[in-house]
């Protein structure tokens, strides 16, 4: 093996490539439209093109990607995770085609690809799995009566899913056809099988996973556990290894049974034994289930890599060209604690809705051995609405937890990101959360603190109000703004101090701000807030300033309405008004529904000259692989439906129209 395709994109094709240099392997990238100057596609020494920006264009025609592959003499293809990761067809079409599959072998993949035959087989295997219904009947009165007898709540989960795709929490029978229905949705879309499964929803759930590696020849290891459970919308948020409170005796009856669930299908490479706990009542060694197995590598394995050393993008590359496994399960050490936050763009005041736009600042903390950054942008790149919304990975190491936690806390409060809305005050938030801290946590843990978690958009803190002040002033010193009093050279001055009053936007609501003094020594007013600025330095990424005595640095971006300021993982967005811009469809008549943001509409739900109530759902949307359910905003009669199923929109597309109410 020479040569390596990486039929994948992002943070993990870029991670993927890395590695395979450091061995001394050619690197092939293969690209879509979007991501014609992706960053995986600049590091690689080899990049084809595979078509359209949707993934079903490009990422996921397997046939395609073979083409390339052996146009380009690649000895082998690595998938990386999620698009052909866990595609049993592919995996096959590169054996038959000679290509080295850095995975597993088709079989496995298709042993575990269905959760349903999947928990069978673990259960032949001696596996704990979690009580439920798995059969073939799926008429939504037979699911409905088998989830009375599993008792609620429930999980609705999609047979071939994956990522939370799929998946819905029923906490009683009213709810049941509602969510049914769209998680048979959302399966058929993302994994084009609308079957499910019904599980008992574990009380005090947490999720607890096993790295496991097999050399495909019957031999398999365990590379310790992941803890899971900070998830929202059933995704991961935050891991961290090894879990919390976990005992030497627990651990090892995990280990030991997902080494039996790897052996138990001949397993070769990377794999992930996902289980659910029951925390309820502490880590007990009878109180875990197997949920599924994910056959490829994980988007979390750079917390296992942390605390044990391992490369294990080269185990898997060893394993696939025949070597066996680089250590025994004896000669595997643990060592501190790692943590990961996964940086999504992302509106988390907005119930999370993903966000697109480009990069304007994107800045990480400096790596280290403690401090990693997994990244697959670079500042200046487009964020688009074709994949997920993850802009990167931020792992960091300490001695302990609290350690890893507390350098966590101050690596994302150092990242500044501008040009869209992006979730890293609230991961910081969660770093520094006291019960978080506590290791008090389950799966249910964002959803009860998400007051503590989620910042006010309409707060902006006295040092940040204070530095508006003073980039504006600065701006308008530099530019020559003739209104400036600041800007005149005749020396002329009544009455003391020269001062200024201007007007800045933030949200809905308009700032007026009085500015008197120089940058040495200025008095800053902004409502009831009064604060005294001196030492202002403006560069053109950052202001530092002195506030009554403290000192203070800000990442800075001009925009062109107004300019963004960056502080301790926060972004706050500021305008310039402008007095001539005025909304000529004020007061019009009618209302309407728009696009939250660009995506295209699976789902209409309403029809010209239908009654709805406010909060009633009116379109279903999918973006970024998220649905996104247009709501009325009034009460009203529908005039118009503006779009259709299938329909592509951009955000802020108007989709519905309502009559005007006499």
């Amino acid at each position: 093996m020479k040569s390596i395709l990486i039929a994948n994109r992002g943070e993990i094709a870029c991670r993927v490539i890395s590695t395979a240099r450091t061995m001394g392997l050619r690197t092939i990238a293969v690209y879509s439209e979007a991501d014609a100057d992706a960053l995986h596609v600049r590091l690689a020494d080899e990049a084809y093109s595979i078509g359209g920006s949707a993934a079903t264009e490009s990422y996921l025609k397997g046939d395609v990607i073979l083409d390339v592959a052996k146009k380009a003499g690649a000895h082998s293809i690595h998938p990386g995770y999620g698009f052909l990761s866990e595609n049993a067809g592919f995996a096959e079409a590169c054996e038959q085609e000679g290509i080295i599959f850095i995975g597993p072998k088709s079989d496995s993949i298709r042993a575990m690809g269905l959760k349903d035959a999947a928990k069978v087989l673990m259960e032949k295997a001696g596996v704990p799995v979690v009580p439920g219904y798995h059969g073939d009947i799926q008429s939504a009165e037979h699911l409905a009566a088998e989830a009375e007898k599993v008792g609620y709540p429930v999980l609705i989960k999609a047979v071939a899913g994956g990522g939370g795709k799929g998946m819905r929490l029923v906490e009683d029978a009213k709810g049941f056809d509602k969510a049914l229905a769209s998680a048979q949705r959302e399966a058929a879309s993302a994994f084009s099988d609308d079957r499910v499964l019904i599980e008992r929803f574990v009380t005090s759930p947490r999720h607890i996973e096993i790295q496991v590696f097999g050399d495909g020849q019957g031999e398999a290891v365990y590379l310790f556990e992941r803890d899971c459970s900070l998830q929202r919308r059933h995704q991961k948020v935050v891991e961290e290894a090894p879990a919390p409170g976990m005992t030497p005796e627990m651990r090892a009856a995990m280990g030991e049974a997902a080494v039996a669930a790897a052996k138990a299908i001949n397993y070769r490479g990377a794999g992930t034994v996902e289980f659910i706990v029951d925390g309820s009542n502490g880590l007990r060694p009878d109180g875990f289930f197997f949920m599924e197995m994910n056959t490829r590598l994980q988007v979390e394995h750079p917390v296992t890599e942390m605390i044990t050393g391992e490369d294990l993008v080269e185990w898997q590359i060893r394993v696939a060209r025949g070597e066996g496994l680089p250590k025994s399960q004896g000669a595997l050490t643990l060592s501190g604690h790692a943590v990961e936050a996964r940086i999504y763009a992302e509106d988390p005041a907005k119930k999370f809705f993903p966000s697109t736009g480009r990069l304007a600042r994107l800045q990480f903390p400096e790596e280290s051995a403690t401090v990693r950054v997994d990244t697959g942008v670079v500042e200046g790149q487009e964020v688009s609405m074709f994949y997920d919304p993850m802009i990167a990975k931020l792992i960091v190491w300490g001695e302990n937890r609290e350690d890893a936690l507390a350098g966590l806390q101050d690596a994302l409060e150092a990242t500044q990101i501008s040009g869209l809305k992006h979730n890293v005050g609230f991961l910081a938030a969660i770093a520094g959360h006291k019960v978080f801290g506590a290791a008090e946590i389950d799966t249910g843990f964002i959803d009860r603190h998400l007051g503590d978690l989620v910042p006010a958009t309409d707060a902006v803190p006295t040092a940040v109000l204070a530095c508006a002040a003073a980039y504006e002033s600065g701006k308008r010193v530099a530019c020559g703004n003739d209104l400036s009093p600041w800007a005149d050279t005749d020396s002329w001055i009544l009455g003391g101090q020269r001062g200024e009053r201007f007007v800045l936007s933030y949200g809905e609501n308009d700032l007026v701000m009085s500015v008197v003094g120089q940058a040495s020594n200025m008095a800053i007013t902004c409502g009831d807030v009064q604060v005294a600025v001196q030492d202002v330095r403006l560069s053109p990424r950052d202001i530092s300033v002195s506030i009554e005595g403290a000192s203070v640095r800000m990442g800075c971006v001009e925009r062109p309405t107004g300019f963004a300021l960056m502080h301790l993982g926060m972004t706050y967005d500021f305008g310039r008004p402008d007095p001539l811009d005025v909304d000529l469809d004020q007061g019009a008549s009618g209302s309407k529904a728009v696009a939250p943001m660009p995506g295209k509409v699976i789902q209409v739900v309403v029809s010209a000259g239908d009654r709805v109530r406010k909060g009633d759902a009116l379109v279903v949307v999918e973006a970024m692989k998220m649905e996104q359910t247009v709501q009325a905003p009034q009460d009203g009669k529908v005039a118009e439906v503006t779009v259709s199923i299938g329909e592509q929109v951009e955000g802020g597309a108007v989709l519905v129209k309502f009559e005007e109410e006499a």
